[in-house]
């Protein structure tokens, strides 16, 4: 089974990271990380590189995509190599997914046309208008296209389709490895959660 995780210029780290230690870790699996060239890949700070292995060209038949997010949208809506490699590729994969504002991308390359997906909370409306149709769930699965909303939901992802293609067992000895046992500071992890204010904040100065 071969896990293909895409990159591209100013993707946001824990979208690949989340997937990557969940899913990376079915045994037997080959995870690889691929961008329109073999090299380093900077996320959305700038301050981080992660390695492509290869590159769209190397990869032509994954089992399992991930697309990871980024704040600008165009990354995802424009990005022709990222676009025209997950339309190759789509056919034969077993699951084609993503976190957060990846889900623009494959929406963008029209896989998400009048399906049920989800991504950051505020891009929802994009997410529409590119022939979705957006859903608050946490993660959502319609068909063989799994989406999961902002950043650290593509850890829930990760060990929902492993639970999936490996059983429970495997899934929890994952969890378990990963000592994934959420227990945040603050209960504002939502904006039907957060109060007004920390929300009305991300809508005026924040874009994903």
């Amino acid at each position: 089974m071969q896990i293909a995780i895409a990159l591209y210029e100013n993707f946001t780290a824990l979208d690949a990271i989340g997937p990557y230690e969940t899913l990376g870790n079915i045994p037997g699996a080959e995870t690889v990380l691929v961008a329109e060239q073999a090299g380093p890949v900077r996320n959305d700070r700038g301050d981080l590189s992660v390695v492509a292995t290869k590159s769209f060209a190397e990869v032509t038949r994954p089992d399992i995509v991930v697309v990871p997010g980024g704040p600008d949208a165009t990354n995802q809506t424009e990005n022709k190599p990222l676009l025209d490699w997950l339309r190759a590729v789509d056919p034969t994969t077993t699951w084609t997914t993503s976190v957060c504002t990846g889900a623009l991308a494959l929406a963008a390359a029209g896989l998400l046309e009048n399906r049920r997906a989800t991504t950051h909370w505020l891009a929802m409306d994009t997410l529409e208008g590119l022939g979705a149709r957006p859903t608050g769930e946490r993660v959502v699965f319609d068909g063989k296209y799994v989406t999961a909303a902002g950043v650290s939901s593509g850890i829930d992802m990760g060990l929902t389709l492993v639970g999936k293609l490996q059983g429970d067992m495997v899934a929890q000895v994952i969890q378990l490895m990963t000592e994934y046992d959420p227990q945040p500071p603050y209960d504002a992890g939502s904006p039907d959660k957060a109060p007004a204010e920390v929300v009305a904040y991300c809508r005026a100065e924040l874009t994903v």
